[in-house]
């Protein structure tokens, strides 16, 4: 058996293990990752990247049908439109590629070695390596498990073909006539807009009784506006209950005592994540645990010295930009930096239509801290650019603090809004206060004057409604 020693092991290779591993080599640490399949991970590979190619080319065939009936008002006609979905997934693909050629690229660059294989812990400083290569056996000073998560697979809904993940629908390679999504996250509710919106008759199942639990009403009732345009069925407090002959069946009401059966041609099953914290060994190690999650104190470390964990094992959020911040703040503890783990806020964004972006407190949790607030919003049905584009759905949101003005969080529900998080996020970790944001020259035609607008709606000082 070949043996190898490093200062930093990194098991996993998605964005949190890869960043770590760029860094740690930056900052010249001998370093080895560890990774059974391709550099990137989850949210590169069959996650994030793809999904956002999926739901681009959904958007523009949806425009290219609605401008098919001649009634636009902007004045465009065009033929009946068609896609080869065979051909947006080579497409699709063809990005993947490039970017985990990249991020192996990086890590070649910055001196880290790349191992291929499945790590197993043998205890907390050596990890056997199983790959094409043989079995290898590799000693560290330190240690960093980033395994990601998993999707959740229901046990009366098993992956096996007609039962579908988000991977399996972001592979697939004709649009189904008819697709019901059990659970109304993020995950499925992305995919199966995009799916509407490639001609798909969507059924959207959730036992709760709201879609986007993690976001409050005002911000996903222009989403649920949008899923009613196209068509798409959204039945809440409804529970799936199993295959049928001809789809799936399901349960109305809190007991599921109304049974129905949806017809089907795929069922994606959406119901969240779990971390992948039973393999690898990593149960052997007998580390503190929340749960599945393991727990990590401001540092990333474990309860075992020595060890570390950043990512999706470790908790929520479960946000590829955590990972890639966690990872680089370890890469650079091990180098003998002070480092410690003081976000203020994570922004996350959810890939509707509209987008949402949230960063921060919204005025509910606020409130539940005892918080005195105030709170500004901004219509996008009032912002010359949003009416531009046909994209008046939607509102930027401010919350600060009643006495001093800082703000607290910062939401917003529109066409494109995603590209606000960067903004939100540098506001609310510099401190700024309402009428810093309220002071500052923003471009005009643009969304981004919704921010300062909702800033000084705060201060009941709106322009322009």
């Amino acid at each position: 058996m070949r043996v190898e020693t490093c200062k930093l092991l990194i098991i996993g290779g998605g964005p949190g293990g890869y960043v770590c591993g760029i860094r740690a080599g930056q900052l010249g640490i001998d370093t080895i990752l560890v990774e059974e399949d391709t550099p990137g991970g989850t949210c590169l590979t069959v996650g994030c990247i793809p999904s956002k190619a999926l739901i681009h080319a959904a958007e523009e065939f949806h425009k290219l049908r609605g401008f098919a009936g001649g009634t636009s008002p902007l004045g465009i006609s065009a033929k009946a439109p068609a896609i080869d979905l065979a051909a947006t997934l080579s497409w699709k693909d063809g990005i993947v590629e490039r970017l985990t050629r990249g991020v192996a690229g990086l890590l070649k660059k910055a001196g880290t070695r790349i191992l291929a294989g499945r790590a197993e812990f043998v205890d907390g400083k050596t990890v056997r390596v199983r790959g094409p290569e043989g079995v290898r056996e590799v000693h560290a000073e330190a240690v960093v498990i980033a395994t990601g998560s998993a999707p959740v697979e229901l046990p009366f809904l098993p992956f096996d073909g007609k039962v579908i993940g988000s991977t399996e629908a972001l592979a697939l390679d004709a649009v189904p006539e008819r697709l019901v999504v059990v659970g109304g996250g993020y995950i499925g509710l992305e995919i199966g807009t995009a799916f509407a919106k490639l001609g798909s008759q969507v059924t959207v199942v959730e036992a709760t009784n709201r879609i986007l639990p993690q976001y409050d009403a005002a911000l996903t009732k222009p989403v649920l506006a949008s899923l009613k345009a196209l068509g798409v069925t959204v039945m809440i407090d409804t529970r799936a209950l199993g295959l049928s002959d001809d789809g799936l069946q399901v349960g109305r009401g809190e007991d599921g005592a109304e049974p129905l059966d949806l017809p089907a041609d795929r069922i994606l099953v959406t119901v969240g994540r779990r971390p992948r914290s039973d393999g690898a060994g990593i149960p052997d190690l007998g580390l503190t645990m929340d749960g599945g999650f393991i727990r990590i104190d401001a540092t990333c470390r474990t309860s075992m010295r020595g060890v570390f964990a950043i990512g999706d094992v470790t908790g929520e959020p479960m946000l590829a930009h955590r990972a890639m911040a966690q990872g680089e703040m370890v890469a650079e503890i091990v180098a003998g930096h002070r480092r410690q783990w003081d976000a203020r806020c994570i922004p996350a964004v959810c890939f509707t239509d509209p987008e949402i972006v949230t960063c921060g407190l919204s005025p509910e949790e606020a409130k539940a801290q005892g918080i005195a607030i105030r709170t500004g919003q901004f219509p996008f049905a009032a912002n010359g650019r949003a009416m531009t584009m046909q994209a008046e759905s939607g509102f930027v949101r401010a919350v600060a603090r009643e006495d001093n003005n800082i703000l607290l969080g910062l939401q917003a529900v529109g066409a494109g809004v995603s590209e606000l998080s960067a903004a939100f996020s540098t506001a609310i970790e510099m401190g700024a206060r309402l009428d810093d944001i309220g002071a500052v020259i923003h471009a005009h035609p643009t969304q981004s004057e919704a921010v300062q607008e909702a800033c000084l709606a705060a201060l009941g000082k709106a322009l322009h409604i």
